[in-house]
């Protein structure tokens, strides 16, 4: 009933830049926490950037200073804006969001599908 769809991963060089979307649709009431994850080959999950409903950022120290999480509350997306990518960026790229839905009382945790970002060196 709620989906996530991210966009904008693609092969770029080091130093290179990229942005990713993920635009939320469905039942939506209210979205609280969205944020961005990545996982790469043979690790674990982790969160890269996360953003609130008011605009507080939080962010992992390995992308503090080149990367840019901003969210556009009416059209339900959220941004990442990656400067300086480095080849350890290489992952999956994965948004996430805590969405309260017209039928919920509480918040549900949806995910996206991913999307890939390939750093060369």
């Amino acid at each position: 009933q709620v989906q996530l769809v991210e966009s904008g991963g693609g092969l770029v060089q080091a130093g290179g830049s990229l942005r990713l979307s993920c635009a939320a649709s469905g039942s939506i009431f209210s979205i609280n926490v969205m944020g961005w994850y990545r996982q790469a080959p043979g690790k674990q999950r982790e969160l890269v950037a996360s953003i609130t409903s008011s605009g507080t950022t939080n962010y992992a120290d390995s992308v503090k200073g080149r990367f840019t999480i901003s969210r556009d509350n009416a059209k339900k997306t959220v941004y990442l804006q990656m400067n300086s990518l480095k080849p350890e960026d290489t992952a999956v790229y994965y948004c996430n969001a805590n969405v309260r839905t017209t039928t919920t009382w509480g918040y549900l945790e949806v995910w996206g599908q991913g999307t890939l970002v390939t750093v060369s060196s």
